[in-house]
């Protein structure tokens, strides 16, 4: 399926206590230190800073993205797409929606950790002028890796940069 489908039939939409079944779900699937429900439930309890968002083709849940905004920062906490959908520009369509809330919401700079060997993640992260900023090492585990710290310094500059290339 082309990117193009994907974003004709994807929304975007807050999470709701009802979508959390399928969150877990895709988490487990995606990641091998997964997040329990408790972690999850914690985020969503973080009113004015949390802020999470669940992508849909018609009722079933194929991503989702959890952040905070923070004294002027976006935080990228968890973001994950469904196996059978990934390479359809849905995590694109997800962090559009993310950082246009957090840029309204007056954030500047966006940070994020991720695994060095996620190269689809890095690439991903790139095309939205996110830069490796440091190095935690041997941050995750299963297996045992370390973890990029990325950054991006102009958030506006790469929402708009974005939508002048027409990216879903």
């Amino acid at each position: 399926m082309s990117r193009a489908r994907a974003a004709s039939d994807l929304i975007i939409a807050p999470i709701r206590e009802e979508d959390l079944p399928a969150v877990l779900a895709i988490e487990a699937a995606t990641f091998s230190a997964p997040w329990t429900e408790e972690m999850f439930r914690w985020e969503l309890e973080q009113a004015g800073t949390g802020l999470a968002w669940v992508a849909r083709r018609g009722e079933r849940v194929v991503g989702y993205l959890f952040t905070w905004v923070v004294a002027g920062e976006f935080h990228i906490n968890n973001i994950a797409v469904a196996p059978a959908y990934r390479g359809q520009g849905i995590a694109d369509a997800l962090l559009k929606t993310g950082l246009g809330e957090a840029v309204g919401r007056g954030a500047r700079v966006a940070l994020l950790e991720v695994r060095e060997s996620n190269a689809p993640a890095r690439a991903l992260y790139a095309r939205w002028r996110f830069a490796v900023a440091g190095r935690r090492k041997r941050y995750y585990s299963h297996p045992t890796e370390d973890a990029l710290l990325m950054r991006c310094e102009d958030l506006p500059g790469a929402l708009a940069r974005h939508r002048r290339r027409g990216d879903p």
